[in-house]
């Protein structure tokens, strides 16, 4: 008779076999980065070749589309549909990846192998994002083969080749699809974990906002002997105007930039010990206690708080000096945020800011929205029936946390399909993604199939929310 446990054990015997790393490392081999230019044949292989046989065997019926906008990568759609009357489930991931950047790899590795070593599957993707999806698809691989083909409930999916370009055309292509995508929930996963050996629930992303900080005096350089000490120095400029916008301890100090009411009690109840960990090794990050907001816990930092990073800056030309006075100095600046946040204000109050402190020859440029944030009720009937499930399938706790601290298009479900979000990320924070020597650990991957093999059997039964 077919069982939970059954599926449970299912899902453990086939990654234990190698067959789940046998996929990873065929998904891994697709070169399928959206931001090297040439790569659109790679980013159509990984849709039609990689993924929609596979998906075809689940019963889904499969359709790859054009992205609305030219020039970024196609979407996949899929559907599983049982019984109409019974919870309709929304699928999401991404198949396409940052740069390879194969010179970049320590000896041993390659961004389109998969390798093992240790606790560890490295390559590029096994953590953003083919990994994620491939653990939930695999666990509905697992309920299907239990209950002899069938899955008790309707999944739809939604796997997009230009998320690492800012999700570009997901949006007006949801909008344009929100019919056919209808569901009762998303549940997916991507980003990390708070800590690696703590299962983790997120119910939305800080979004992201990027401006460039412009400092230009003069057409070209100037002798800096006959000069320096006489006009001033942009790069100088800009060094100040940074300062007055962040303390030397990571405090904003831009105060219209932060969330309007600070930290919403629910975030700081749903948030109390919740744990922050797992950088990943010698020479990775480390949570230096004092940077950021004086009076906030690590994970109200990075969960319920915005952050101002300097993504890149320059002046002259440092990989080859010349003695001159550059003409011209840049920053790009992003604020990671909230959705308790006003972003559009935040151009304005810069402006203001910088007046009041005599940079007026500093100007703000290019000043976007790349993700929106998003977020869910922490207690929202569907994230709590989750973690109830995966606390029953891994036998631990599952921390929930109001967003996740990177930013995915979960706005774009919210706005175009009335979706709760629930987000069960597989990575963790040291899983070098967007770098060389992106992997994923073993350990938590295995844990992800299992929740999920749990949800989907769950979901199959009675009890799931109204």
């Amino acid at each position: 008779m077919a069982t939970r446990d059954g599926a449970l054990a299912r899902a453990a015997s086939s990654f234990d076999s190698g067959a789940f790393k046998a996929l990873l490392s065929r998904l891994v081999a697709i070169p399928s980065s959206s931001q090297d230019p040439g790569s659109e044949a790679a980013l159509e292989d990984y849709l039609d070749s990689g993924v929609r046989p596979w998906l075809e065997s689940l019963g889904f019926g499969v359709a790859i589309h054009p992205n609305p906008l030219e020039g970024f990568g196609p979407i996949l759609t899929g559907a599983r549909i049982e019984d109409p009357a019974r919870p309709t489930i929304l699928l999401y991931g991404h198949g396409d990846t940052v740069r390879g950047l194969e010179d970049q790899w320590r000896p041993g590795l390659l961004p389109w192998a998969l390798t093992e070593e240790g606790d560890r599957w490295y390559g590029r993707g096994t953590a953003d994002n083919k990994g994620q999806h491939a653990l939930n698809l695999s666990a509905l691989e697992a309920v299907i083969a239990e209950r002899g083909g069938k899955l008790g409930f309707n999944v739809k999916l939604v796997l997009e080749m230009a998320e690492e370009r800012g999700s570009k055309g997901l949006r007006e292509f949801v909008a344009a699809h929100a019919g056919e995508l209808a569901a009762d929930a998303l549940i997916a996963s991507d980003g990390p974990r708070v800590d690696p050996a703590v299962p983790t629930i997120a119910t939305g992303t800080r979004g992201t906002y990027h401006f460039d900080l412009v400092v230009k005096l003069r057409d070209g350089g100037v002798h800096s002997g006959h000069w320096g000490g006489l006009t001033t120095d942009p790069a100088v400029l800009l060094a100040h105007a940074i300062s007055t916008m962040m303390d030397r301890n990571g405090k904003i100090l831009v105060r219209d930039w932060l969330p309007r009411n600070g930290v919403p009690a629910e975030v700081r109840g749903v948030l109390a010990g919740c744990p922050v960990g797992g950088g990943g090794g010698e020479g990775a990050a480390t949570i230096d206690p004092d940077w950021g907001e004086p009076g906030l816990t690590a994970a109200e930092k990075i969960y319920g708080w915005n952050s101002l990073i300097i993504l890149a800056m320059v002046s002259g030309r440092p990989e080859n000096p010349v003695n001159a006075v550059a003409p011209d100095a840049r920053a790009h600046c992003q604020i990671r945020y909230t959705v308790d946040s006003d972003t559009e204000g935040f151009e304005a109050s810069l402006r203001r800011h910088l007046d009041a402190h005599g940079l007026e020859a500093v100007t703000i440029e290019n000043a976007f929205v790349r993700m929106a944030a998003s977020r869910t009720a922490p207690d929202h009937p569907w994230v709590r029936w989750a973690q109830a499930s995966m606390e029953r399938s891994l036998g631990k706790a599952v921390q929930i946390i109001p967003n996740s601290s990177g930013g995915l298009p979960g706005d774009v479900f919210v706005d175009h399909l009335g979706v709760p979000l629930v987000w069960v990320p597989h990575s963790y924070n040291g899983c070098k993604q967007h770098g060389p020597d992106e992997h994923l650990l073993i350990a938590p991957a295995r844990e992800g199939l299992l929740a999920f093999t749990g949800m989907w059997w769950d979901l199959g039964e009675a009890g799931t929310p109204g």
